[in-house]
């Protein structure tokens, strides 16, 4: 049995052990950061192939080609999953690129409402609810130690 004097320590230099998140928010945002991920890479791949799930509006203010908005959204849910892997293996990093693409998130299923209402409205609020659980979470955190 080794003793703690030969184990190897984080100190400078060496690589800090892994690190799960503590609080439950933070843990609930990285799941839900995966599934609007998902949700909104799934959004993007049908704009890509112009499906004809989506309506088609006219004279709306942000009005952009269906093909447009799919790949922001493809490119959004892909950086959104990365977040929330990153969250859920406790990268501080993770934390705050996830708040900002959430947020990002947010504003441009807001812009897509007229394509896509219900589907728009329930991305928005995850992704609020995503902001929120972060900075929340962070919070929490830091009371813990």
């Amino acid at each position: 049995m080794a003793s703690d004097a030969s184990r190897p320590q984080a100190g400078h230099g060496q690589p800090r052990p892994w690190h799960a998140p503590t609080s439950g928010t933070t843990l609930l945002a990285g799941v839900l950061m995966i599934f609007g991920g998902a949700m909104a890479f799934l959004e993007g791949i049908a704009a890509v192939a112009s499906d004809d799930l989506f309506v088609v509006t006219r004279h709306y203010v942000f009005e952009f080609s269906l093909t447009g908005w799919g790949w922001v959204h493809l490119i959004l849910g892909i950086a959104l999953v990365v977040a929330g892997c990153a969250v859920l293996a406790g990268a501080l990093w993770g934390r705050y690129f996830g708040i900002v693409v959430a947020g990002l998130g947010a504003i441009a299923n807001f812009l897509w409402i007229p394509y896509y209402p219900w589907w728009a409205l329930v991305l928005v609020v995850v992704n609020l609810f995503v902001v929120w659980a972060l900075c929340t979470g962070a919070h929490r955190e830091s009371d813990m130690v």
